[in-house]
């Protein structure tokens, strides 16, 4: 039996990180902390460990430890104790495998063997301490960063330990996930070539070869850093969920099939299972009006997916009652029809536009929740319960959404794009994210979106009621307080400096209900006595830009309504705001969030 030590939280990790291991470090003096931590904890000899790869397990005994190259010198426990994986291995085989190591192995690949004394208890969650470090944490590009001169665990260590476990926890959309770890792999893959590149180049050669080769290494190391920024926007928690996720190929490229060449339309009917009634029922009261024509055919389906999958433009589909678990998006390219028939009545959502009414939608593990990529959706009375964002209408989208139940979005409820329009009217967005959060990106808007908000309440939520996400142009300027209104820092309005809002850079996170370990102080003053939030993440290698956030945060909900209605007309992008209620909205009403 070896020490379990795979269970350790993330405070866990976070403290012996920060408070043992690596301090202070900069990226070239990591092997050295970690060095000098193992010397520590670490005991020298006379214990026993598995030795794990992917090939064997095998019991070893450690009498001697490395710190400098992190390795141990071990040697087989007799008799041979030891699990293979699609291979035999004898006592003389791996003799001959430590003889070639110099019966060195790595101390990663150690695991120490439980003792009841508890003389190795800190050795054991030493090695998985460093073994998680450089499993998860350490990029072999980090130790290259020409900008030495930072905190490595201020900057690196702390958004990759805690984008670990936001995974784990299924707080990342699985779409998300599976990019990070792309690109992850392509950031390795270009950063090997350009260290077997760089180090076959000659400084004192000017051969035409060399000059050819240096060409080739600036492309890589250029596409090098381009996959370094993208991996930083996904490790910082703010960036990963402000800048979004631009979703999968499939999606990009999904196209219009338009009507069939034989003009022949289909009814696709979803039930997983149904009753002779349910079929009577079902014939009569639609199949037989639909199917009128003789160019019209029938099809069933188990699930919703392979039906909208099977769709041409003006097909039915008709969804019989049941729970369906979908596991990918739903992408709907054509003008069709869909109704959602109950056990006593039917009801029906018209495309063209694409109408949706009376529905539940359960939105589990997506990349996105309901993604409105072009044409135009219309819902009502229906009831969305998020585990990612609640619904994106993306540029050039229309989305009309009337007297809806939306909640339990990680990210937005609602997310709206440059160039969209949406209608909102009488619907409920509670306990996300943030309410609705408005993406104003100058680099990418043609046409501000057009927004109609009216008769909604918003409240619950653990950001904003509304938030919305505009580039710094440097001519902002934080919205005054009443004359004599005291801040948090005991300043009143005419005590305070103009624009309010400090120019450094966003560092980390601290709310005064729950500061994270190991927070640092934001550099922006907060304008409410309930809240004190600022952001994670070190932004510095991103770009020059800096991050600002403005807030207007009231005191009472009579103030909480009217001035974040006050907030919102101040913007043009909204075509009409009316009767919206505000409600203990976690950071406030309405937030502008600077980039």
């Amino acid at each position: 039996d070896t020490f379990q030590t795979s269970h350790l939280l993330l405070y866990e990790r976070f403290k012996a990180y920060q408070d043992y291991m690596l301090g202070d470090c900069k990226p070239s003096e990591v092997k050295a902390f970690t060095a000098d931590y193992l010397e520590k904890v670490v005991e020298p000899c006379d214990w026993q460990a598995l030795w794990c790869t992917n090939v064997f397990d095998v019991l070893v005994e450690v009498y001697d430890v490395d710190l400098k190259d992190l390795k141990a010198c071990v040697r087989l426990v007799l008799p041979l104790q030891c699990d293979t994986r699609g291979c035999e291995l004898t006592e003389e085989a791996m003799e001959s495998l430590l003889e070639a190591t110099q019966h060195k192995v790595p101390l990663q690949e150690l695991h120490v063997v439980y003792e009841v004394s508890g003389d190795f208890d800190q050795t054991a969650l030493a090695l998985e301490h460093l073994r998680f470090f450089y499993k998860h944490i350490w990029r072999q590009w980090d130790e290259e960063d020409e900008d030495d001169d930072f905190d490595y665990f201020v900057r690196c260590v702390e958004p990759r330990l805690r984008l670990h476990y936001d995974i784990l926890e299924d707080r990342v959309p699985t779409g998300l996930v599976a990019e990070y770890q792309t690109l992850l792999e392509k950031c390795s893959q270009c950063f090997q070539q350009f260290s077997a590149l760089r180090s076959g180049l000659s400084p004192d050669s000017d051969s035409e070869l060399d000059n050819v080769s240096m060409v080739e290494g600036l492309k890589l190391y250029d596409q090098l850093e381009t996959y370094k920024r993208k991996l930083h926007i996904i490790e910082n928690p703010l960036l990963r969920y402000v800048l979004g996720y631009k979703g999968n190929a499939r999606q990009q490229c999904v196209q219009s099939r338009g009507p069939r060449p034989s003009g022949m339309k289909v009814v696709h009917v979803v039930t997983a299972s149904c009753s002779t009634m349910q079929l009577q029922s079902l014939l009569s009261a639609r199949l037989l009006p639909l199917c009128s024509c003789g160019d019209t055919e029938i099809q069933f389906h188990r699930e919703p997916v392979s039906a909208v999958d099977s769709c041409h433009q003006g097909d039915v589909v008709i969804v019989l009652p049941g729970i369906y678990s979908v596991n990918s998006s739903i992408l709907i390219p054509d003008s069709i029809t869909m109704e959602g028939k109950k056990k006593k009545k039917t009801t029906t959502f018209i495309s063209s536009p694409l109408r949706l009414s009376q529905i539940s939608l359960f939105l589990q593990s997506l990349t996105a929740g309901l993604c409105v990529r072009q044409g135009t959706l219309n819902m009502e009375n229906c009831v969305l319960q998020c585990e990612t964002t609640g619904v994106i209408v993306r540029t050039s989208a229309r989305l009309n959404m009337n007297m809806c139940d939306l909640y339990g979005s990680k990210g937005a409820g609602v997310e709206i794009y440059p160039g969209s329009v949406c209608s909102l009217v009488s619907n409920g967005i509670h306990h996300c994210k943030d309410g609705i959060l408005i993406k104003d990106f100058a680099d990418e808007l043609d046409v501000m979106p057009s927004i109609t908000l009216e008769n909604n309440v918003i409240h619950n939520n653990e950001g904003y009621g509304v938030i919305l996400v505009k580039p710094n142009t440097g001519d902002q300027h934080r919205a005054p307080l009443d004359s004599g209104e005291e801040d948090p820092a005991g300043q009143t309005a005419e005590d305070r400096q103009p624009g309010g809002v400090s120019d450094h850079p966003l560092t980390s996170t601290s709310s005064s209900s729950s500061s994270s370990a190991g927070s640092t102080t934001a550099a922006v003053q907060p304008e409410s006595t309930e809240h004190s939030n600022s952001t994670d993440g070190d932004l510095a290698p991103i770009s020059g830009r800096k991050w600002q956030f403005s807030r207007q945060l009231s005191r009472n909900k009579e103030m909480s309504c009217s001035r974040a209605v006050q907030d919102l007309t101040d913007h043009q992008i909204f075509v009409s705001i009316q009767g919206n209620q505000f409600k203990r909205n976690g950071m406030g009403d309405f937030g502008t969030f600077f980039y």
